[in-house]
């Protein structure tokens, strides 16, 4: 399931990087889309703001098919205190923003299996697939606004 978990997360940078070139995030000295992998970053305590976090929940797999097909539910979790410009107050629409931002980048809801563990990146035979996303409620902490949104991703393993 790890090359399927790679393709996902991949995919959706690259989308992010096109849909909202400005949403980027600075780790390790480096600038890059705001989407991140819980599990491939040290702990960080509170959630960092603006971006998504991908957390990897529960698996299955049917194994009664001519290839075994495994399924992972995945957590997209993001948080905004508005703008300081605005002081905040528009945490209800930057919380919007990455609503719609989300639902942008998780369409299609396909793409390309490929093998991250090597130098050279290898494009697989099959495709990594997803359910369109289920929105939780808007969570207040404080002067922040969070949202949950979950996907169950698919492939066939290779």
């Amino acid at each position: 399931m790890q090359k399927a978990k790679d393709s996902f997360y991949m995919a959706l940078r690259a989308r992010l990087a096109t849909v909202n070139a400005r949403r980027t995030i600075s780790l390790r000295g480096a600038e890059r889309p705001g989407i991140l992998v819980e599990e491939a970053e040290a702990p960080f305590s509170p959630l960092p703001s603006d971006v998504f976090v991908l957390r990897w929940l529960g698996m299955g797999a049917e194994i009664d098919l001519a290839t075994t097909m495994v399924a992972e539910e995945c957590e997209i979790v993001y948080q905004t205190s508005g703008s300081q410009s605005y002081g905040g107050l528009d945490r209800g629409r930057a919380l919007s923003a990455m609503d719609a931002e989300l639902l942008s980048i998780l369409a299609p809801y396909v793409t390309a299996q490929v093998d991250y563990s090597t130098a050279t990146p290898t494009t697989l035979l099959t495709r990594v697939f997803w359910d369109e996303p289920v929105f939780g409620a808007v969570a207040v902490q404080r002067d922040r606004l969070s949202r949950a949104a979950k996907v169950m991703v698919y492939s066939y393993e290779e």
